[in-house]
């Protein structure tokens, strides 16, 4: 795992050193982790990822509760499919930035719209894939459910969740690649007081390269931990556990 990241550093250092770019718009490698240090002994670093934490934790909590309960629902329910698909059909392809300037009319500039933001972004995947699998749950499991005399809780509980829960921490893992990805524009949009997104287009303005990829390498970093410690131990305890999936 650790073999692209030293290709990756070892090639950065290269184009660095060879002069490709001014060292001011392509720091080495030294100069971005000594930033990087200073940032987080000064308490900037912090400041500003907690702010986007806060907001990432925010809306994709909102965006997973609407997408799985919808989702769920429409894969269970016709009626609910019917009235809901063609509008989640028509809204998952625009691009969450799009949104931005009715929000910010509409709620003002801030936290809020940042938040609502995010979880409207993120929650079209979520609701696609939880769709998608319970309509994946094979009828002949139902039927042998239904003749063993389950009810509906317990069907749902036993056979459509852990059958469909693959397709649900897919939406949720692609949901909160989605969040990462608008929030850190939305923040700068926004004029949120901290944020990761609000520090690296700040440090644009002043050409300081080496804030710039600290902050992307924050964010970097904090996806790769979700990753790892949420979604992988999620997976190993649930439907790897189950043999649903091989680890």
């Amino acid at each position: 795992m650790g073999a692209p990241f030293l290709l990756l550093a070892a090639a950065w250092e290269a184009v660095a050193l060879a002069g490709v770019f001014p060292p001011k718009l392509f720091p080495p490698l030294e100069t971005i982790f000594s930033t990087l240090a200073e940032l987080a002994i000064d308490g900037v670093l912090w400041a500003h990822t907690e702010g986007t934490l806060l907001r990432l934790v925010l809306g994709f909590l909102l965006a997973a509760a609407v997408g799985v309960i919808l989702g769920i629902l429409m894969g269970r329910f016709q009626v609910v499919e019917d009235v809901f698909l063609p509008a989640v059909s028509f809204a998952y392809p625009i691009p969450g930035l799009a949104y931005a300037p009715l929000f910010v009319l509409w709620f003002g500039l801030g936290d809020m719209p940042a938040i609502l933001l995010v979880g409207m972004a993120s929650c079209f995947v979520i609701i696609i894939n939880a769709w998608k699998g319970v309509k994946a749950v094979k009828p002949l499991w139902l039927r042998a459910a239904g003749v063993m005399g389950a009810n509906e809780r317990q069907m749902f509980w036993k056979v459509i969740l852990p059958a469909a829960l693959p397709y649900i921490l897919t939406g949720l893992r692609l949901g909160l690649a989605q969040a990462w990805r608008i929030l850190v524009v939305v923040e700068m949009l926004t004029a949120v007081e901290h944020g990761l997104g609000w520090m690296i287009f700040g440090a644009q303005e002043f050409l300081n390269t080496d804030v710039m990829l600290s902050g992307i390498l924050v964010i970097g970093l904090v996806g790769l931990l979700l990753e790892k410690q949420v979604f992988e131990r999620l997976e190993r305890y649930t439907v790897v556990r189950w043999g649903m999936l091989t680890a």
